[in-house]
């Protein structure tokens, strides 16, 4: 059941609908807000019924850490983000093939990158004005997503270039005039926080490798503000049970 469900989510990733899409047999619509909002996500359908039941949800507030030897990220990040899409509870940027990350020697390809206002995980009690989700897919499905967090300062050069590029319309997708890197969005200290968890939309699958970069970044207040214009609402589902998963660092 695991590997059917790992191939399912890939084939989401692959098809550039994120991890906000719905199932494709099953039509229900979600929210973030309202009677279709994440409390009731279980509720809406049968395939939803691990947001409501699972014990490894995300996000979560990252506290009680506990010390560990984490091996160093291994980021090969090429200039890949081709493609910008609204979809109605995220801006997404779909990346082309070949840029990877390898934790313990295990190999993972970037799918896409997305955002959410305000931040869905917590780090030590403190929420962000933004977050922005890196996710990654190895050849068997499973993902893991780097998280890093926005806070008010500097202007960002390639988010500026995303930005420009925003459908402010769900539904439509516009092409980059060139392809953008992540590394523009990356902090330049790599330390990160380890842990368990899930998609942070529905179906909520779980079995997700979490990477939650320490170091923040920054972008403007204009920054923020264009993007939750376009999306008129948060985009960030509530913290969940941390239960007995380690925050490893």
């Amino acid at each position: 059941m695991k590997s059917k469900l790992n191939l399912f989510v890939i084939s989401i990733l692959m098809s550039g609908c994120a991890t906000t899409v719905q199932h494709p047999t099953s039509n229900t619509h979600w929210t973030y807000t309202g009677h279709e909002g994440p409390e009731n996500w279980g509720n809406l359908s049968p395939k939803y019924s691990t947001c409501s039941q699972g014990v490894n949800q995300s996000p979560i507030n990252l506290s009680k850490f506990i010390s560990a030897d984490l091996a160093p990220l291994e980021l090969a990040y090429q200039s890949g983000g081709y493609e910008v899409v609204n979809n109605g509870h995220t801006i997404q940027v779909n990346y082309q093939p070949g840029s990877k990350l390898s934790v313990n020697d295990h190999y993972y390809e970037l799918k896409q990158f997305h955002f959410h206002t305000p931040s869905e995980n917590h780090i030590s009690g403190k929420s962000y004005p933004m977050e922005v989700h890196f996710v990654h897919a190895d050849t068997s499905g499973n993902l893991a997503v780097v998280a890093v967090m926005f806070e008010e300062g500097k202007e960002n050069k390639m988010l500026k270039e995303v930005w420009n590029t925003m459908p402010a319309l769900p539904g439509i997708k516009k092409n980059l005039a060139d392809t953008v890197s992540v590394e523009g969005i990356l902090p330049f200290n790599r330390d990160y926080y380890r842990f368990n968890g899930s998609l942070t939309t529905p179906p909520c699958s779980e079995g997700v490798l979490w990477l939650v970069m320490k170091q923040p970044i920054t972008v403007t207040k204009e920054q923020i503000q264009h993007y939750t214009q376009i999306m008129h609402q948060p985009t960030n589902r509530p913290i969940q049970p941390v239960n007995a998963r380690p925050v490893l660092e």
